[in-house]
């Protein structure tokens, strides 16, 4: 398979599943914000300073206001993390490789980009309508994986494109929880009833999970093992770089090229430094480097996997 085929089919699915995050951390905090009882105090502020370029005397002035948020993070192409964006960006690769998916794929990644360019789309996000755009857009994204999971050769394509998704699903898990736990200040041994965790665990669709897996102990400690460590949690790093060895390990069976063998070195020492996590030693000083540091090995391991397969200098 060339590089650039490869590179394109990689980052269909990181704007893919980039956006599918965004959608439901953008509809969870527009539902709870009409809800009276959230308390978890995460706003519009947070989400615009965590996932937009947009500075900071705007977010303090206009921040609060939903019309002005959902705008800005769904139809905005001056802001370069916009669901638009991310959805146009998938496409033109998605159109570079119609060879490589199939037309199940490509026709559900054009059915979104023609939903997103809908003309009267700003207007309706500022209105009454903004629920139901959100509502449609979740439910796309969605159908984007069940068609690929079910339309898709398990080929060289296929590990290139879950290589993609997994690395930004453990990303944004880590964007998200830290965010959160930001908000709570890292204090873990502060004792926080669910109702404060509930925009995490619903932007993560962790919370029924949640409340199956967990019967006692702090919510804070369970909700840190939850997103890291739990095996059976689609969204949790754990899970996330397990599947992303699943699919390094068939790329690199594949072609045994220079560079893999460093490569799998360089995951392997990420993937134990989760693996082997032991979360009773991270505090309020520690956590904060934690999530970091994890999240800075696996930029540079995408990075370095990038230089191995897709030619990037």
């Amino acid at each position: 398979m060339l590089s650039r085929i490869a590179d394109s089919l990689f980052w269909v699915t990181r704007y893919m599943e980039r956006t599918d995050s965004l959608l439901r951390v953008v509809r969870t905090n527009y539902i709870l914000s009409f809800d009276i009882g959230n308390n978890s105090g995460f706003s519009w502020k947070d989400i615009l300073g965590t996932f937009t370029n947009m500075d900071e005397d705007t977010i303090r002035l206009s921040g609060d206001n939903s019309a002005i948020a959902l705008e800005y993070l769904i139809a905005n192409p001056k802001n370069i993390n916009a669901i638009k964006v991310l959805i146009v960006r998938a496409r033109e690769n998605a159109k570079g490789v119609q060879d490589y998916i199939t037309k199940e794929v490509w026709e559900q990644v054009n059915q979104l980009y023609h939903q997103i360019n809908q003309p009267d789309l700003a207007k309706k996000l500022k209105g009454s309508k903004a629920i139901e755009i959100l509502d449609l857009l979740t439910q796309n994204s969605i159908l984007f994986y069940g068609v690929t999971d079910s339309s898709m050769p398990r080929g060289q394509g296929w590990n290139f494109m879950n290589l993609g998704k997994f690395i930004e699903r453990c990303l944004l898990t880590i964007e998200i929880v830290d965010a959160h736990f930001k908000k709570a200040s890292y204090k873990l041994g502060n004792e926080q009833d669910i109702l404060y965790w509930r925009n995490l665990l619903l932007s993560l669709s962790g919370y029924e999970l949640y409340l199956k897996s967990y019967t006692s102990g702090s919510h804070s400690m369970n909700i840190l093992d939850h997103v890291i460590a739990n095996k059976n949690f689609p969204r949790s790093l754990f899970y996330s770089l397990e599947r992303i060895q699943r699919y390094l390990n068939h790329v690199i069976n594949d072609t045994q090229i220079e560079g893999c063998d460093n490569l799998q070195k360089m995951f392997g020492r990420l993937h134990s430094k989760i693996k082997f996590a032991d979360l009773n030693d991270l505090d309020n000083d520690n956590l904060p480097e934690f999530l970091d540091s994890t999240r800075n090995e696996l930029v540079d391991f995408s990075k370095q996997l990038s230089r191995v397969y897709f030619s990037y200098a």
